[in-house]
């Protein structure tokens, strides 16, 4: 398994404002060559309807002009579907074993709040069964 040291954000703020952010946080700035790590855009995610409704906020009260969100793990396993690169996978699998994930609710999440959504959902059932076997076989 490969680790990566960025922070994937999907922004909800303005474009001019998540580009200001990423030239001071993102790969190759300060905070990368101090801390090891960076914000990275995530360029296409599709989400699950009503995702804003589960986010957990990160460091509460800590920063006064910024506010983290984190995914819930069944929106994040979710949003990484359509891509489904090898590092996604990992991703899923690390979620599935550390959450652990509840297969039928993330079905359940699957059919009602992002299949809907897809371009090419046939593909994407495919996707999320073949998930579900190998984190079984794993």
């Amino acid at each position: 398994m490969t680790y990566t040291v960025d922070v994937d954000v999907i922004a909800i703020t303005p474009r001019s404002e998540v580009e200001s952010l990423i030239r001071l946080a993102g790969q190759s700035s300060e905070l990368h060559r101090k801390h090891k790590v960076y914000l990275q855009l995530v360029g296409v995610a599709t989400v699950p309807d009503d995702y804003e409704e589960r986010l957990t906020e990160m460091f509460p009260g800590e920063f006064t002009h910024l506010r983290l969100m984190a995914f819930d793990p069944y929106d994040l396993a979710l949003s990484k579907l359509e891509r489904n690169t090898e590092r996604d996978r990992d991703d899923v699998k690390h979620l599935a074993r550390t959450v652990p994930l509840d297969f039928e609710l993330l079905r359940k999440r699957y059919l009602n709040e992002l299949r809907p959504n897809l371009g090419n959902p046939e593909r994407e059932d495919l996707t999320l069964k073949l998930w579900i076997e190998a984190i079984r076989e794993s």
